[in-house]
């Protein structure tokens, strides 16, 4: 039987599908909405995904995404510049962010330590992190990568790196290294938890 689909509209569905949580039938429901939309609207989706790749890109300082030539948050001049705040993506600056709670700085991991998946401690940028210890006066580290496995061994190895760089610099042994607390459920992931269990995440943050 001749695939009665056009090889067009088959692409599209095979490429959405392609999109983490978006399945078969989502797929092809997303590929039918935009056969139905008008020429303007689906050229107006393509210029808004192609501008993805040629006007974002990662802050200098804290690797979120930016279209400037430093971040909103990096740039900002009332922000708490002694304390930074270690997350996993730039999806989970947006999650705490709407908090407003946390008046520090970032600074995105890119990931976090999965042997499982090949990923190890020099995969993530833990490595600038330090940097950015030795750079700048930073009086607390607040390690908020995800409630998981891979986010508490994450957690773990940072706390070590940091505790091991105090030992070798007098100017870091001040520095505090939190945990934001247990208000998140174990395996979940920040991008998805509301805004008062963030800010009770955040509020109840413990030494580390």
């Amino acid at each position: 039987m001749n695939n009665i689909i056009p090889n067009s509209v088959q692409k599209l569905i095979d490429e959405f599908a392609k999109l983490p949580g978006i399945g078969p039938k989502t797929a092809s429901r997303l590929t039918f909405y935009l056969l139905h939309k008008s020429e303007q609207d689906v050229a107006e989706l393509g210029k808004a995904a192609l501008n993805l790749k040629e006007k974002i890109k990662q802050c200098p300082k804290c690797f979120s995404i930016t279209d400037l030539d430093l971040c909103v948050i990096c740039s900002d001049a009332k922000r708490d510049i002694s304390k930074i705040m270690v997350v996993e993506t730039p999806l989970d600056i947006i999650a705490l962010e709407k908090t407003a709670e946390y008046d520090g700085l970032y600074h995105v991991l890119g990931g976090a330590i999965s042997p499982v998946d090949g990923i190890g401690p020099e995969d993530i940028r833990v490595k600038e992190l330090l940097d950015r210890l030795k750079e700048d006066k930073i009086s607390e580290i607040i390690l908020a990568t995800n409630p998981d496995l891979e986010g508490e061994a994450t957690a773990m190895y940072i706390a070590q790196q940091v505790a091991k760089l105090k030992t070798q610099n007098e100017k870091l042994k001040t520095i505090k290294i939190t945990r934001i607390a247990r208000g998140l459920p174990v395996g979940g992931d920040l991008e998805y938890a509301d805004e008062i269990t963030l800010s009770r995440a955040l509020e109840g943050r413990k030494e580390y």
